[in-house]
């Protein structure tokens, strides 16, 4: 495969990054994997985003000799800041598998004394529904608590620091990294690939994965993008902003509202027909030392066109006027960097693997970040692809057959993600319906978790055998993982069919809806596996319940195990005492003191 230089006409990158100074900037690992004068890898990365730099760590970390080509300078601007619980879960396990302690420093907000005060914490996701030139109704209002316990509440990541961050990480482990090195042209062999960048330097690999975003070379230059089939629709307006100001000091109180916690103690969405904004903020917390907030509208343009007349700012400023209460919350915020405005932002790949090359993450596809699935979907690659490139490598054949899992897993995640995404904001126009499609969300994400948690008990059990190490963690049967769900048929089932019933709803029919939504609750309430605390948000509830650990969820019957054949599928032979066990380790493991504790031995022993 030959894959050329990108013509001078090439679509300007949608990577959510602003690059840095032109000055070259090349940065060499000091381990010993350091691969001296020789430009000759074994993996090359294209691209030094936050999953090129973990999957470098981890590929160096295991005797890789590993190349990143960065297109920009660290530290740069960046979006994709809101942490979930699967995205923690799976950063824990990428630690474990791959002997990368650093790869789990911001999967909690109790990594904050070693992860920084520039990131924010994240307590929930909250929805409220807005209807043009009316207030909201409080009693519409979704907020999905995230448990303290066992690992503390979540972070909302400050991107240009966890980003340079892992870059670093990389090379303490001998990775070597490149800056601001255009890579112009890729040449796949037979035996090897070759690299050549802006300045006609060339380096040579045996496997090569473009890790660049939206405007990966390989996507572009084999025509492997696609947009056609895909159901979400949107566009996007961002930037970064000071001076954001608490939601309830220009409105109702938490208290009045009748949930847990602050809108600002989380990610806060406001949601409306065709689009929601998000507004997530670094200054939520007593220790925080960065007063930025991330602020972006998506818009289904078929809904809301562009508006060529006027600047993204303007835009921006115009479409929040005509919501009275998404215009006070940002009243008096003010930008400090430039808006960036997008056309359609979905897309995804014919192929996301080949002979010699895989696309990862946001290089493969991307759809909308309105749940936060672009990082796990990323990690949940980098994994994937780390234990399959590293079975290649002991035997030298990196065909495309020996990388289909990941292909699978990657069409997965970006086929159930636009499914979610598009029906929940096509529901947003009507704020009862949305309530009940919350659940296929809610209950996804947490049985996706279950699973997550699940598998790393799995493995950890079998690290723990004498002789054992991590390539014979996938001598078992593992699942093949969908986003959401945990692979569990019952959910499967209920998703399709309620999304299908959402994606045939004519939005301008009340009895056609009103008719959806009783079918629906039905569904919901029937389903006794969905959490009780989900399906009371179906039938009313405003949030989640703020503590979810006690003893009564390690009961036989109605415990966390649930009943067959639910517990078949995500425990196995794992009884309560076994997984209280589990969870009771993790919790003094990762538990405050532990961290800190941790944290001061690594940097008394680098003295």
């Amino acid at each position: 495969m030959n894959i050329h230089s990108l013509p001078q006409n090439a679509a300007q990158p949608y990577d959510q990054s602003i690059h840095g100074s032109a000055e070259k900037n090349t940065m060499t690992g000091a381990g010993p994997n350091k691969s001296d004068q020789q430009n000759d890898f074994d993996l090359i990365i294209i691209g030094g985003g936050i999953g090129g730099g973990m999957l470098a760590a981890a590929m160096a970390r295991n005797g890789v000799r590993t190349l990143v080509l960065e297109g920009g300078v660290h530290p740069k601007f960046a979006i994709g800041e809101s942490m979930i619980l699967e995205t923690s879960e799976i950063m824990r396990s990428l630690a474990m598998i791959f002997d990368v302690p650093e790869l789990e420093t911001f999967s909690s907000e109790y990594f904050m004394p070693v992860a920084g005060t520039t990131h924010g914490v994240k307590r929930h996701f909250s929805f409220l529904p807005h209807q043009e030139d009316q207030e909201p109704n409080a009693q519409n209002l979704v907020q999905a608590v995230i448990p303290k316990h066992p690992y503390g509440h979540e972070l909302h990541l400050y991107r240009q620091d966890t980003d340079y961050y892992y870059l670093s990480v990389a090379m303490k482990y001998g990775a070597v990294v490149n800056q601001n090195v255009k890579v112009t042209q890729v040449d796949i062999g037979e035996k090897q690939t070759l690299i050549t960048t802006d300045t006609n330097k060339q380096y040579s690999a045996d496997y090569v994965v473009d890790a660049g975003g939206h405007n990966s070379i390989i996507a572009m230059a084999n025509e492997l993008r696609e947009k056609d089939g895909l159901l979400t629709h949107t566009r996007s307006i961002f930037t970064h902003m000071v001076d954001v100001s608490s939601y309830h000091e220009q409105g109702p109180s938490a208290n009045e509202l009748g949930v847990p916690f602050s809108l600002s103690e989380g990610t806060h969405h406001h949601v409306f027909e065709g689009g929601w904004m998000w507004v997530i903020p670094f200054n939520n917390h007593p220790n925080a030392s960065n007063n930025l907030c991330s602020v972006g509208l998506l818009l289904d343009p078929r809904i809301h066109p562009i508006r060529e007349d006027l600047t993204p700012e303007e835009e921006f400023n115009a479409f929040l006027s005509r919501y009275p209460a998404m215009e006070r919350h940002l009243n008096g915020a003010k930008p400090v960097r430039d808006w960036i405005r997008t056309g359609r932002i979905q897309y995804t790949s014919k192929e996301c693997v080949g002979d010699r090359f895989t696309l990862l993450g946001h290089a493969a596809g991307f759809i909308d970040p309105l749940f936060s699935k672009g990082l796990y979907s990323s990690l949940a690659s980098v994994l994937t692809f780390g234990r399959l490139f590293l079975a290649a490598r002991k035997t030298g054949d990196y065909s495309r057959e020996k990388f289909l899992p990941l292909e699978r897993l990657s069409k997965n995640f970006t086929r159930n993600n636009d499914r979610l995404v598009a029906n929940s904001i096509k529901s947003f126009a009507k704020p009862e319906l949305w309530r009940q499609y919350s659940v296929m969300w809610l209950t996804g994400a947490y049985l996706e978790l279950v699973k997550l948690t699940t598998m790393r008990q799995t493995m950890k059990k079998i690290l723990n055998k004498p002789g054992k190490t991590y390539q014979d963690l996938w001598e078992e049967e593992i699942p093949e993982l969908k986003l959401i769900g945990g692979c569990y048929a019952d959910y499967e089932n209920l998703f399709d069919d309620i999304s299908t019933q959402i994606e045939q709803l004519d939005m301008s029919k009340n009895a056609a809806i009103d008719h959806a939504l009783q079918d629906i609750s039905e569904k919901i309430a029937a389903s006794s596996w969905i959490p009780a605390s989900h399906r009371n948000i179906a039938a009313g509830a405003r949030h989640l319940p703020s503590n979810k650990y006690n003893l009564k969820l390690f009961t036989r019957k109605g415990g966390l195990l649930g009943e067959k054949p639910y517990r078949d599928h995500f425990f196995g032979d794992t009884n309560s005492v076994d997984l209280a066990l589990f969870l009771a380790k993790d919790i003094v493991k990762y538990s405050k003191s532990a961290i800190n504790t941790r944290h001061k031995r690594q940097m008394q022993s680098a003295l």
